[in-house]
């Protein structure tokens, strides 16, 4: 709509002040050309400056208009008279032109005055040549004209903020009248995610237990069924996995403002010191180093459980990437407002085409898929989740072959 307004009325503002000063143009012109009977007729006749009102236009019933060397201050306009050589005869009029003259025949405008020079000749009685007889200077003030363009513009500026206003009323309502399904149908959505997560929860806790019960009596069991008892029960844990991860999705996803209020502060850095130091016998296992640089004490305000979930997906993350003999750093930073959070590796690293994708929900590079068996493709968007409820974000920097380094920046409690 700005677009669309502003585009229409600089045509129409354009169209009409080409039009109001053509009109001027047109005045002027006629003035000198009038003027110009004057230039002839002086030498012949000293009386032709007639300051009489009201004035006439016609002293020898000639056709021709016989305008005085008049007072025309009512029109803002003014006539000057040059003899052959440019030298000044007569002005009259309130708006003269502060210009030198100058044989220039086109129309020119001086600051807030417009003029136009005219030769004048005087043609023999047969017609067939011509004598300079000088020149007729007229000039008008634009002084009128500009301020009724800005009239004209204001009105524009004005009528347009009130369509823009009113147009964007109407399209903000029309686009939630529009969204009320959309947003129905995302509530729903997350609605069905939650309870469906909680209703499976049993039956997989049923399946999962019995498997396990059974499998605590290998006797009983055939050898060719405990692999399949076996597969029951790998099934049965992945899929609580996922139960668990998505119903911890749909409570982030409905956070409210009530439960924030409910939040404690937290020591950030003990809670990484901890973290490193239990996942520290899994990277030694990996023959992958895991080291900790944080140095300053970190307050800030959430739920240290969800929290613990966000950087240990982070790092398991980290520690299924990584290869043998490749580092992992965990590093924090204090800044004014935030806390800046470093996990580096030296893994395998994400395509670049790929980094925008990393934080979707099931999504997995295939690179990804053929490093790490088992895997949800949730862990990411678990974090990212949980670092958007708590007031922050993650980014991601990697480099194929090279590694990656996630960086999570929360704000500090107050």
């Amino acid at each position: 709509m700005v677009t669309i307004w502003g585009t229409a009325t600089t045509i129409v503002y354009h169209f009409l002040s080409y039009n109001l000063y053509k009109k001027l143009d047109n005045e002027i012109i006629n003035l000198a050309n009038a003027a110009a009977h004057n230039l002839i007729a002086a030498p012949v006749d000293k009386k032709i400056i007639n300051t009489k009102i009201p004035r006439i236009l016609d002293n020898d019933d000639d056709g021709d208009l016989d305008i005085p060397w008049q007072d025309l201050r009512e029109n803002h306009q003014g006539v000057e008279w040059f003899d052959a050589n440019g030298r000044l005869l007569a002005k009259a009029g309130t708006t003269i032109s502060r210009m030198s003259f100058t044989a220039n025949f086109d129309i020119s405008q001086h600051h807030k005055v417009r003029s136009i020079t005219i030769p004048v000749y005087l043609h023999s009685a047969s017609g067939r040549k011509k004598k300079l007889q000088g020149y007729v200077r007229v000039s008008e003030s634009t002084e009128e004209l500009e301020e009724e363009l800005n009239r004209v513009l204001w009105g524009f500026e004005l009528g347009g903020l009130i369509v823009i206003i009113l147009s964007g009323l109407g399209g903000w309502w029309l686009t939630r009248q529009s969204l009320q399904p959309i947003e129905q149908s995302i509530e729903q959505l997350k609605q069905f995610t939650a309870d469906a997560s909680h209703e499976l929860r049993s039956p997989l806790t049923i399946v999962k237990t019995s498997v396990e019960v059974i499998m605590n009596y290998p006797e009983r069991i055939h050898p060719a069924n405990l692999n399949k008892l076996e597969a029951i029960s790998s099934a049965s844990n992945q899929m609580t996995r996922l139960v668990e991860d998505l119903l911890l999705l749909a409570r982030t996803d409905a956070v409210t403002s009530h439960k924030m209020i409910a939040w404690i502060n937290i020591p950030l850095d003990e809670l990484l010191e901890d973290l490193v130091e239990f996942l520290e016998p899994q990277a030694v296992s990996k023959e992958i180093t895991l080291k900790s640089e944080i140095s300053t004490e970190v307050f800030i305000k959430g739920e240290a459980i969800q929290l613990k979930r966000l950087f240990s997906n982070l790092l398991q993350n980290a520690l299924h990437y990584t290869p043998k003999g490749g580092t992992i750093i965990v590093s924090l930073v204090k800044l004014e407002r935030f806390v800046a959070i470093n996990v580096q590796d030296t893994g395998i690293g994400v395509a670049p085409e790929q980094i925008p994708l990393i934080f979707n929900r099931f999504w997995r590079a295939d690179r990804a898929r053929n490093q790490r068996e088992g895997g949800l493709g949730l862990g990411l968007a678990i974090a990212l989740a949980i670092a958007r409820t708590h007031g922050g974000d993650i980014t991601v920097t990697s480099e194929i072959g090279v590694g990656s380094c996630f960086q999570v920046r929360l704000p500090l409690a107050s």
